[in-house]
C-alpha cells in the first residue's frame, strides 16, 4: 500500500506540479522517497530561503502553487522569509515541513516547532497531521488555500512516521472555488462610472498575473482609452510603451505623478490590494475622490479606504461583463498628460562620478540588450531603482522580484525562472549587499548547467540603509558600509565568466555578454556618492 507520503507526492504531480524545491532533512526521507520515480524535477538548495524563493519565482511564471519541502525547526525558520515574501506578493505557496514523530508533539522535543502559531497570522493555512489517512485530504485543502481568492502561503506539518506509514486514504476529489459572479446592477454601475470619468485610473494588480489577465487589461485599456497605472513592483503586466501607461505607485513617486494622481475624478482599483505603498502611504485615493475596488478576498475591501462600490471578485468577470461606451473628449487629453509625467520620470541625465557609475544608465543599458521575452530578476536594494522607474518593459518580458522588499531573492529567482524558461535570457541584478545572502544557489546553476547573466552591482554598503543614516543622522556611518571578496574570483569559481564595467566605455562588453550564450558575471563599479546626492 502506498505512503502518505507516496499519496501526497501522486496528489501534486495530478495537478501539474513539475518541479520541487528543498533543502533535505532527515525528517521527511520518506518523501524524499516517494519523489525518488515521481514525474517532479526536484530541485536541490543549499539554503531554504533559496528554496523557498526559488518555489515563488517558479510559481509566478507557471500560476501553479511553488512547492519546497524543508526539515523542521532551523529548516523552517529559514524559510519563513519566503512565506512573508509570498504573503506581500499574493503567489500561491506550499510548504511542506518535516516534523517531529506524532507521539512528541508538543512536548518540546528537538526542533519542535508549533508552525500553527509560527505561521498562522500571516499564511492562508497551517495543517498538521497526526494520523496518515489525514495527509491526502491536508495536501488537497492546501493546494485549494494557496490558490483561491488572494493567492498566498500555506504550510503543512508532517511528522516523520506519519510520512512513512501506509496510507489507504486518497486525495477527495475537489475543484476551485470558482470566482463569485457580479450582479449586473453592479456592472451597470460601474459601466456608468467609467461612461462619466473624464480622469479615471485603472489601478491593475496581482488579478492580473496571468497571460489571460495580461491581455483582458491590454484590450479593456484600449476599449475604454484608459490610462492604466500598475502597484507596486508590477510593471510588466501592461505594455509600458503604450500611450496608456502611466507608470507604477512605487517608492518616492515625482511630485508632479501624484498631484495628477490625485486629481483623478475616478479610481479603478482592480485585483489589487490597496497597501501602503501602492497608496503613497496611505494618502491616495484622497478624500472626496471615486473610488471602485475589486479584489477576490473580501477583507481587503474597506480596509483603509471606504469605496464606492467595493466587490469580492476576478476583476477579469467584470472585464468580460462591461458593454463598450463612448469616451468622454477630455479622457484623451488627461491620459496623454499622465503619460507625458511618466516619460518625463523615464529620463535620465548622464553624469559622472568620482567613485563609480551613474546605476540608472547601466540599467538602460541592459535593458537595451535583453530580448523580447528576456526576463529580469531583481533583489532588494538601490541598484533595483532604475529598474522600476527608468526601463520600460514590453509584452512578453517578465520582471521577477520581491514586492515585499525581500533580500536574497534575485539569485534564486533566476536560477527558477532559467530552469523553468532555458531558451530566454535571464538576467539577475543584485547588490553587494545581498548577493551572498543566496548567493550559494549559483551552485544550482553549475549543477544544471543554466546560462545565467548575473549583474552584480558593487558599492561596498546597504546603500538602501545608508541613504536613511545620512537623512537622520548625517556623517556617522555605522553598520551600512562593508568590505567585499574579490568576485570575479568567486564568480568564476562558479564557471561564470566575468565581465567589469568600469566606464560607460564598457558598455559594450556587458551588452554582448548578455547577448552571448552561456552564463555571464558582470560587475559593475557603482557609485554610492551618486545614491548619497
Amino acid at each position: 500500500m502506498p505512503t502518505a507520503a507516496q499519496r501526497l507526492v501522486d496528489f501534486l504531480a495530478a495537478q501539474g506540479i513539475d518541479r520541487a524545491f528543498c533543502v533535505p532533512g532527515e525528517s521527511y526521507i520518506a518523501l524524499l522517497e516517494a519523489l525518488h520515480d515521481a514525474p517532479i524535477d526536484l530541485v536541490v538548495n543549499r539554503n531554504e530561503s533559496g528554496a523557498g524563493f526559488g518555489a515563488i519565482a517558479d510559481a509566478k511564471l507557471t500560476g501553479r502553487p511553488g512547492v519546497f519541502m524543508v526539515s523542521r525547526g532551523p529548516g523552517a525558520c529559514n524559510a519563513s522569509i519566503a512565506l512573508h515574501t509570498a504573503e506581500q506578493d499574493a503567489v500561491p505557496l506550499i510548504l511542506l515541513i518535516g516534523q517531529v514523530e506524532a507521539k512528541d508533539l508538543r512536548r518540546d522535543a528537538f526542533q519542535e516547532i508549533d508552525y500553527g502559531h509560527m505561521f498562522g497570522r500571516f499564511c492562508k493555512f497551517v495543517g498538521e497531521a497526526t494520523r496518515p489517512e489525514q495527509v491526502p485530504e491536508l495536501i488537497a485543502r492546501a493546494y485549494a488555500m494557496a490558490m483561491q481568492g488572494v493567492p498566498g502561503p500555506v504550510v503543512l506539518s508532517l511528522p516523520e512516521d506519519v510520512l512513512d506509514m501506509e496510507c489507504a486514504a486518497v486525495a477527495p476529489q475537489y475543484s476551485l472555488a470558482s470566482p463569485a459572479a457580479i450582479a449586473p446592477s453592479d456592472v451597470a454601475r460601474i459601466a456608468a462610472a467609467i461612461a462619466q470619468a473624464e480622469r479615471p485610473i485603472l489601478l491593475a494588480g496581482h488579478g492580473f498575473e496571468s497571460p489571460e489577465g495580461r491581455a483582458a487589461l491590454a484590450r479593456f485599456a484600449e476599449t475604454f482609452h484608459l490610462p492604466v497605472a500598475v502597484s507596486f513592483r508590477r510593471q510588466d503586466l501592461f505594455d509600458n510603451h503604450s500611450p496608456l501607461y502611466a507608470g507604477d505607485l512605487g517608492l518616492r513617486n515625482p511630485d508632479a505623478q501624484r498631484e495628477a494622481f490625485a486629481s483623478a475624478d475616478l479610481i479603478l482599483a482592480l485585483g489589487t490590494r490597496l497597501t501602503d505603498i501602492t497608496t503613497q502611504g496611505y494618502s491616495w485615493p484622497a478624500p472626496g475622490q471615486k473610488l471602485i475596488h475589486l479584489c477576490a478576498d473580501p477583507k481587503f475591501l474597506n480596509w483603509h479606504f471606504p469605496a464606492d462600490i467595493a466587490i469580492a471578485a476576478d476583476p477579469l468577470a467584470l472585464l468580460a461583463a462591461l458593454p463598450a461606451s463612448n469616451v468622454p473628449p477630455g479622457r484623451k487629453a488627461w491620459a496623454e498628460k499622465l503619460r507625458a509625467l511618466h516619460v518625463a520620470d523615464c529620463q535620465v541625465k548622464p553624469r559622472d562620478w568620482p567613485d563609480g557609475l551613474f546605476f540608472p544608465e547601466v540599467a538602460q543599458a541592459v535593458a537595451a540588450a535583453l530580448p523580447e521575452n528576456g526576463i529580469i530578476t531583481l533583489d532588494a536594494g538601490t541598484f533595483g531603482a532604475p529598474f522600476y522607474r527608468k526601463v520600460s518593459y514590453a509584452p512578453g518580458q517578465r520582471l521577477l522580484v520581491p514586492i515585499s522588499g525581500a533580500m536574497g531573492f534575485g539569485v534564486p529567482a533566476a536560477v527558477a525562472a532559467t530552469l523553468r524558461c532555458p531558451d530566454r535570457t535571464v538576467v539577475c541584478g543584485v547588490g553587494d549587499g545581498g548577493v551572498l545572502m543566496t548567493g550559494g544557489e549559483l551552485a544550482v546553476a553549475v549543477e544544471r548547467n543554466l546560462p545565467i547573466k548575473l549583474l552584480l552591482s558593487e558599492n561596498r554598503g546597504f546603500a538602501s540603509i545608508r541613504i536613511h543614516q545620512e537623512r537622520q543622522h548625517p556623517g556617522r556611518v555605522s553598520g551600512t558600509m562593508f568590505a567585499n571578496p574579490d568576485f570575479a574570483h568567486w564568480a568564476q569559481a562558479f564557471g561564470m565568466p566575468v565581465t567589469r564595467v568600469n566606464t560607460r566605455d564598457d558598455f559594450a562588453a556587458m551588452q554582448e555578454a548578455i547577448r552571448r550564450p552561456g552564463p555571464a558575471a558582470i560587475l559593475v563599479r557603482t557609485s554610492m556618492q551618486a545614491v548619497l546626492a
